[in-house]
């Protein structure tokens, strides 16, 4: 098992963090290579989308998961 990393953000001019482990950071960061986005791009547009219920650690995975699941622009809880 990997280990949360926790790491920081700049989002529309603030600071902020999220934790995530290893493997789903490290295919956000490919998704937004993919998309040829700056990662901070992506979670900025992930952050813009996701339900306010759902923690942007959570969003983010749910992102990874949905993108991984073959359905290129995932659908945001």
């Amino acid at each position: 098992m990997s280990r949360v990393e926790k790491r920081s953000v700049s989002i529309r001019g603030h600071r902020t963090s999220y934790s995530l482990e290893k493997p789903f950071h490290d295919e956000l960061s490919a998704i937004a290579a993919a998309r040829a986005l700056p990662l901070a791009a992506l979670i900025a547009e992930i952050d813009q989308n996701r339900s306010r219920e759902t923690n942007l650690s959570s969003a983010l995975r749910l992102y990874v998961l949905e993108w991984v699941k073959g359905r290129g622009s995932a659908a945001l809880p």
